[in-house]
Formats: C-alpha cells, sequence, structure tokens
C-alpha cells in the first residue's frame, strides 16, 4: 500500500505541490493506512462505512477539528487519484462528515507594532540589514513567506519598481513602495555579495551559512524580534501578511487590488479582510466621534 502512496505523492509533486502539502499529505495518508493495515484491510477495498470509522477513530483520538478535516481531504484526494486510475471503485470520502471547523480570526498588527517591529533589525551588521530589507519587504508586498524566500534576483524589477512572485504556473507582479526599493537596492550592492559563498547563488535572500533562507529559519528570525519589539501577540510570517491586506483596506484600497495582490483566486478569501477593517474603522469612530457614546 505505500507504494501507491508513494506514486500518489510523486504525482503531487509533478503537479508542483509545495512541500508542505506534500508532507501533510504523505503524513494523513500513511497514518491512515496503518490504520487499516492493523486491521488487515487494504485500502482499495474499504467502503464509506470504513471512512466514517476512522474519522470516529480520529475524533477519539483527541484530533482537533482542523487535523480531522484536513486528513479527510488527503483522503478524498488519494482515492479520486485511485479511482481514476481504476484502483479504487469509489471515493469513499466524498460526503463523509467532519467536525466543523471554527475558522479563527487573523491575528493582526497595529501601525505602531508594525513600525516597532520594523525598527528591531540592527543595520550596523549584515545580518540585520538582510533582517530589515526582509521585513521590509514582506510588510510592503504581502507575500507568504515561502514566497518571499523563493525570491531570485531576476524576480526584482527596479526599473518599473516591481518584484514578481511565482506560484506553480501563476505569476504576480507586486509593486514595492520607496522605502522598500531602498533597502533592497542596499542589501542587494552591499550585503547579499559579502553573504554568498558562490556567484552560481541566484536566491535573493540568503542565510549567514551562504545558502538560500528557509522557512524555518525566517520563522525563527521574526520570533527573536516579535520579543525584542515586546509585542505581546503571537506573530508569525502570516501575521504580516494579514495585517497589510487589512491596512490596505482601511486605507482605502479596493478589494479587488487586495485579492490580486494576496493571490487569492477566490474573492471570498480576501472578503474576511473587510470585515476586520470596518470593525477597526468603527472603533476609532467611537473613539473619536464626540457624539458616538452621547
Amino acid at each position: 500500500m505505500k507504494v501507491i502512496i508513494d506514486e500518489f505523492i510523486e504525482n503531487l509533486k509533478q503537479r508542483q505541490a509545495s512541500p508542505n502539502t506534500l508532507a501533510s499529505y504523505e503524513r494523513d495518508l500513511i497514518q491512515f493506512n496503518d490504520y487499516f493495515e492493523s486491521q488487515n484491510k487494504k485500502i482499495f477495498d474499504l467502503t464509506k462505512d470504513d471512512m466514517n470509522e476512522y474519522v470516529n477513530h480520529l475524533i477519539a483520538e483527541g484530533k482537533s477539528n482542523s487535523t480531522i478535516s484536513r486528513s479527510a481531504a488527503s483522503i478524498k484526494s488519494l482515492y479520486r487519484y485511485l479511482v481514476n486510475k481504476k484502483i479504487a471503485e469509489e471515493n469513499i470520502a466524498i460526503d463523509v462528515k467532519v467536525p466543523k471547523v471554527s475558522r479563527k480570526e487573523p491575528m493582526i498588527l497595529t501601525d505602531s507594532e508594525i513600525e516597532k517591529l520594523l525598527e528591531q533589525p540592527d543595520t550596523s551588521d549584515l545580518k540585520g540589514q538582510r533582517d530589515k530589507t526582509m521585513l521590509e519587504v514582506l510588510y510592503a508586498t504581502g507575500i507568504r513567506v515561502t514566497e518571499l524566500v523563493s525570491l531570485r534576483i531576476e524576480d526584482v524589477n527596479f526599473t518599473n519598481g516591481f518584484i514578481r512572485v511565482k506560484k506553480k504556473n501563476v505569476e504576480r507582479h507586486i509593486p514595492l513602495g520607496n522605502r522598500s526599493i531602498k533597502c533592497l537596492k542596499e542589501y542587494i550592492d552591499k550585503v547579499r555579495p559579502l553573504l554568498i559563498r558562490t556567484e552560481d547563488e541566484k536566491t535573493l535572500f540568503i542565510n549567514t551559512n551562504g545558502q538560500k533562507m528557509t522557512r524555518q529559519g525566517y520563522w525563527k528570525i521574526l520570533k527573536q524580534y516579535k520579543e525584542q519589539a515586546k509585542i505581546d501577540k503571537d506573530i508569525t510570517p502570516h501575521t504580516i501578511r494579514h495585517s497589510f491586506a487589512v491596512h490596505m483596506l482601511e486605507n482605502g484600497a479596493e478589494l479587488k487590488t487586495v485579492q490580486e495582490l494576496l493571490g487569492h483566486t477566490d474573492v471570498a478569501s480576501t472578503m474576511m479582510y473587510t470585515q476586520i477593517a470596518n470593525m477597526s474603522l468603527k472603533d476609532d469612530y467611537m473613539k473619536s466621534h464626540p457624539r458616538a457614546n452621547m
């Protein structure tokens, strides 16, 4: 059975699924297979009743609703592949009932918290200059951390003032503000040449070992600056992305513009930021208007 799972994961890899997606799918499917192997059942012989039994098993194990939902989605995707290959007769995960995932409101930083965070890197050394540039670009563009660390030198267009972000076969061009352009120019001209070990390295952001910065490495850097800034919020790179979207809407950007900048295929994904921005405006009104609380 593990051979079938390996083939499925390889198929996803060829379709350019992200490393995180591949790891999640593989983990979910191995656990699924192990559960039924312990009962001497084969994946392609399972029924919808078996699938419901597995969901109940995950609930009994105390798995979170989001974990159960993700696992069911992984299994559904596997069975779609198996049915197409005529290895299984039906997709047993279609219409399976899973616990509802309550959507958390995203963490948003205020303007002053963003400013505090951006002030933390010590720009008197190479690492600090690099970190300052990465923070400025992240907040200026709202890109994902995987997109940030995947940027290459040729993705920066100083002439027209934008960066090019590629996800699978889709490209989007995101404008850069003056401050982020200035930081990028100084980083590329004065810092990056001293960090790289070989001219063959084309990745834009380099770690202190002269290699491509990783997602995990950047998470640690951000956590360090969050603590330095004494910001009492759980900040991740995605927090900066959320804050970018809300701040854009609060300052008059069109929803469609923010959707395109974020790379959302469905405008519904961007709509949640409108609600947060509207609540923020209401709060400001209630605090500021002299007759708001009379």
